[in-house]
């Protein structure tokens, strides 16, 4: 998820009044500890405060409640089986890089070598896409995440 996503949704967790732990937090967001302390800052920078009780049961707790826009997430989890794609199409994305990708065709299992640039993430019902302009067949194409067998960022821009 992006940081924005990730520090709406540690609103959210903490908006039950209920104590986590910063270990907690992090497994619950996929991020390290460190970013949620990070997080934290950020939340408190805008004016919501999160008190912290220091010790081996400590943690952070919301006492005020933030009133948050209902957001429109999907009731099913959606599952990516290498992080590391996910992560690097982010990357390209935000810094708007072309990526190297070896494909998986669903249509006759064969792999293809393309260069594409990302465009946008998308959830296509179950699994995460990628909507990239593709150098191979110089038009807009969409790849599923959980087919791409191999990712390289290019300093191309």
């Amino acid at each position: 998820m992006s940081k924005i996503s990730n520090v709406l949704q540690m609103i959210e967790y903490l908006n039950t009044g209920r104590k986590y732990s910063i270990r907690e937090l992090a497994t619950l967001l996929e991020v390290s500890p460190r970013m949620i302390r990070c997080y934290k800052d950020e939340i408190e920078k805008a004016g919501i405060y999160i008190d912290t009780i220091k010790g081996p049961y400590g943690g952070y707790i919301l006492n005020q409640e933030v009133k948050m826009p209902k957001r429109n997430t999907p009731s099913i989890k959606i599952e990516v089986k290498d992080k590391k794609i996910l992560n690097t199409l982010e990357k390209a994305l935000k810094e708007k890089r072309k990526v190297f990708i070896q494909y998986e065709s669903r249509k006759d299992h064969t792999l293809s070598k393309r260069i594409i640039h990302p465009f946008e993430l998308l959830a296509f019902g179950s699994e995460w896409g990628v909507a990239a302009y593709c150098e191979l067949k110089k038009e807009m194409r969409h790849f599923y995440i959980n087919d791409i067998k191999e990712i390289k960022l290019l300093e191309q821009f």
